[in-house]
């Protein structure tokens, strides 16, 4: 999954495939996490919020199946 380098301290890269519905964060202390079922309208929030690590330990994280690569 291609990501793209966001602005934020505690994230480096965010990569989301609207197919799958999967949302891919890298966090900058390495951690590479896949989030499943996530919609195209979170993601859309993700993207949009004034803090990207505070929207994902909120409204992420906890809420959707997850793996670590």
């Amino acid at each position: 999954m291609n990501r793209t380098p966001v602005s934020s301290t505690s994230i480096a890269e965010i990569g989301y495939d609207e197919q799958s519905q999967t949302l891919e964060v890298q966090f900058r202390r390495g951690g590479i996490y896949q989030y499943f079922d996530v919609t195209p309208g979170v993601y859309e929030q993700l993207m949009a919020a004034p803090s990207m690590g505070q929207f994902v330990a909120e409204q992420v994280k906890g809420r959707y199946r997850y793996a670590r690569l």
